[in-house]
């Protein structure tokens, strides 16, 4: 542990973002995390509805998706301040780059200011066609 980050809290069981002493804070995301409880990992979710309708453009398909993300958490018995990981596999690294201002109202709608250790990935196609992006999530539940 350093001192660039607060202590755990067993009592709570919440992660918690692990930052190295003199590192900057990094913005929308974490470098690391601690926690402690049972572990829940989703599959990669992609940006379709209930019934599979996938959501029009780039940012709605990432807010449908981190929607889903959330739902698969809370079956689980979690909370989105449970999510300690997230990887993101996106098929046009450049909309996601040319979006970002648009993607943290998006994000933020769903985990509010949680921001877990993540990645972005660039990836030339997804298993389902109309996907533009997919993300797998870790979450760590009180015990």
């Amino acid at each position: 542990m350093t001192s660039g980050s607060p202590p755990f809290d067993p009592a709570s069981r919440r992660a918690r973002a692990v930052l190295p002493d003199g590192w900057p804070q990094p913005r929308g995301y974490a470098n690391g995390m601690l926690a402690e409880g049972k572990v829940l990992m989703t599959g990669g979710l992609v940006g379709w509805d209930a019934q599979g309708v996938f959501a029009k453009g780039f940012v709605a398909q990432v807010g449908q998706t981190l929607a889903n993300i959330k739902a698969v958490v809370e079956a689980g018995g979690g909370k989105v301040e449970d999510i300690v990981r997230l990887t993101w596999y996106v098929t046009d690294i450049e909309a996601y780059r040319n979006s970002l201002s648009d993607l943290g109202p998006a994000y933020r709608a769903n985990f509010g200011r949680h921001f877990p250790a993540m990645a972005v990935v660039a990836v030339a196609a997804l298993v389902e066609p109309e996907a533009m992006v997919e993300i797998e999530a870790t979450a760590v539940l009180p015990g």
